[in-house]
């Protein structure tokens, strides 16, 4: 095996690893967990204060999914999740139990999902996703912008997804011996370095459709990926100050994912205007 898992062309021209040191600036994440609950308290004291002021809150039609990032879950975005909850959105679990398996699997297994919602809604969802979720998101916004209105990335190197810390690499190498091992439903080396790895790498690279948003946040203290890697040109760019790991549940993230999400309801609802007046104007038959 070679030093790496990863086909080169998963790190282009100008991007590369943050180095060994990098990733104790994720230390930080101490500190950002201590301000979401000290924010969820003062919170819970407003509630209390004013126990119908949540019912007060703008509901919103368009539904948002949270996608986890590498070998996470749903549970690490449960805390964001009951911010936009509070906020007035229909979030919804992308059943990701531990995000380690092949990423066109999972593309798969989430388009499912949305395709469920989207049924159930009558809208169209939009996809908050967290570094490697937020690839997937990325991906799906440009296979399936029926189902998608927007994407909001965290920390997601769709540029250059090789261009993560070291650490990340040795986690990969060890799913692809497991898999090759004959240990199911994991990444292999096909979907590191072979066709799987080619066409997530390619749609990341594609153009989105028209009416879907798109915000790309990053943080140029991530010590896991590169956070250049991280600024689509094609996004709406937002730099935060946080922690790889504390870009899923930093108070000031989630308020810049609240942002995002607004602006993109807004485009929503302006195109379901748009299109329901084009329906009224239609000739009806036999007029």
């Amino acid at each position: 095996m070679t030093a790496t898992p990863l086909a080169p062309w998963l790190t282009p021209e100008g991007f590369s690893a943050p180095g060994v040191r990098a990733v104790l600036r994720e230390a930080s994440m101490v500190a950002e967990a201590g301000r979401f609950a000290i924010g969820a308290i003062e919170r819970r004291r407003v509630r209390r204060r004013s126990p119908y002021a949540g019912s007060a809150a703008v509901r919103h039609a368009t539904p948002v999914i949270l996608v986890p990032g590498f070998l996470a879950g749903d549970a690490t975005l449960a805390p964001m999740a009951r911010v936009l909850r509070e906020a007035g959105y229909r979030t919804y679990r992308s059943s990701i139990h531990v995000n380690a398996g092949c990423t066109l699997n999972a593309a798969a297994q989430l388009e499912s999902r949305l395709e469920s919602i989207v049924l159930r809604r009558g809208s169209r969802v939009q996809i908050v996703g967290h570094s490697l979720g937020g690839m997937l998101a990325r991906g799906l916004a440009v296979r399936r912008p029926d189902l998608v209105a927007g994407i909001v990335t965290l920390g997601s190197p769709m540029l250059a997804p090789g261009a993560h810390h070291a650490a990340l690499t040795k986690s990969v190498e060890m799913l692809v011996r497991l898999s090759r091992a004959g240990w199911p439903g994991l990444m292999s080396e096909d979907c590191v370095a072979g066709d799987c790895a080619r066409q997530s790498f390619d749609e990341s690279r594609r153009p989105l459709p028209g009416g879907v948003a798109f915000t790309a946040i990053y943080s140029k203290r991530d010590g896991i990926v590169d956070w250049r890697a991280c600024v689509d040109p094609l996004a709406v760019a937002v730099e935060v100050t946080a922690s790889h790991g504390g870009l899923a549940f930093d108070p000031r993230v989630i308020a810049e994912v609240v942002r995002a999400l607004e602006s993109s309801a807004g485009l929503e609802t302006r195109r379901s205007f748009l299109a329901g007046s084009d329906r009224a104007d239609a000739p009806r038959p036999g007029a």
